[in-house]
């Protein structure tokens, strides 16, 4: 085997000498260190943006012609109008659970459920909190809301017959009817409603064209939620109920003759069947109401702010 050393002096006719290909390989190295130096800035500079565009405060949302608006015009836009609102509900349920912490009070699913239960079956038209509301909101909602009422009545006792008396008395209260969560597009004439039904046959989303076409003005502006409602629902056209009694969840009516002329088409979103609660179910629920009749005002969680030390954005206490 020959040396290292005479690998690199003997060279052979045909070999050049390694100073000659070192040169010859010199720009070839130099161009592939550029491209990857290039190649190193353009990741960076992809992964850390400047600060205009991670903070995305010039980022366009909309045009109208010439007029442009800015993420932080609409931002600032949501804060003027619902900031304060939407800060007091996160205040306050934050409140309440340090309050259920504070007083030991559990609120469990069943309680919950019984809650919303009720609230479907006893949902007023003009009442849109559920329409308003995703699921979790809404349990959210209701949870804050039985802390404070379970707090406010700790020591409030109340007579075990009056409890027993009141769910005699209320007992239709407790026989929950199946409910249908309904949206609805209404239109002038039978023919409106034809293409409307056409649309919806073609893919068109009921959303959006409860949205456009519908002529409730209230429904159309919640994509044509009209909430929960029951078979014996008295505070709505009764040709609605008769309508949705023979659909499933995810089904669309037919198009139907309203009392007032118009006409009108349903989807039906979600099914609850009925229920029927127990003495035993209710028991807690019933006491809780007595008890809160018991109390000379109503309190609101922002009644125990100062207690947990809340403050906020907009420094009122």
């Amino acid at each position: 085997m020959k040396s290292r050393n005479n690998n690199y002096t003997n060279q052979t006719p045909n070999q050049k000498p390694l100073s000659q290909r070192r040169l010859k390989t010199k720009p070839t190295l130099t161009l592939l260190v550029i491209l990857l130096i290039g190649n190193i800035l353009w990741f960076i500079s992809w992964m850390i943006p400047d600060a205009k565009q991670q903070d995305g405060e010039d980022e366009i949302v909309a045009t109208i012609d010439e007029k442009e608006i800015t993420r932080q015009d609409w931002m600032a836009a949501m804060e003027s109008r619902y900031g304060k609102e939407t800060l007091q509900t996160l205040v306050n349920e934050a409140v309440m659970e340090k309050a259920a912490k504070e007083y030991d009070i559990e609120v469990s699913d069943e309680e919950i459920d019984l809650e919303i239960a009720l609230m479907r079956s006893a949902q007023d038209k003009t009442d849109t909190t559920i329409q308003e509301l995703n699921d979790e909101e809404l349990r959210q909602k209701v949870r804050a809301q039985l802390i404070l009422e379970k707090v406010l009545t700790k020591d409030v006792v109340i007579d075990a017959q009056q409890i027993a008396d009141y769910y005699e008395d209320n007992q239709s209260l407790y026989n929950i009817p199946t409910t249908y969560r309904t949206s609805i597009i209404i239109v002038e004439s039978e023919k409106d409603a034809k293409s409307v039904k056409k649309e919806l046959k073609e893919g068109s989303d009921f959303t959006v064209l409860a949205r456009e076409r519908s002529l409730d003005a209230t429904s159309a502006s919640l994509g044509g939620d009209i909430g929960f409602i029951t078979k014996s629902q008295k505070n709505i056209d009764t040709s609605i109920p008769k309508a949705v009694l023979n659909l499933k969840a995810d089904d669309i009516s037919d198009p139907f003759v309203m009392n007032d002329g118009r006409y009108g088409i349903v989807y039906v979103k979600e099914v609850n069947k009925g229920k029927s609660f127990t003495y035993e179910e209710v028991k807690g629920q019933i006491e809780r109401v007595l008890s809160l009749e018991q109390l000379p005002t109503s309190i609101t969680p922002e009644a125990f702010w100062k207690e947990f030390n809340a403050t906020w954005f907009y420094g009122e206490s």
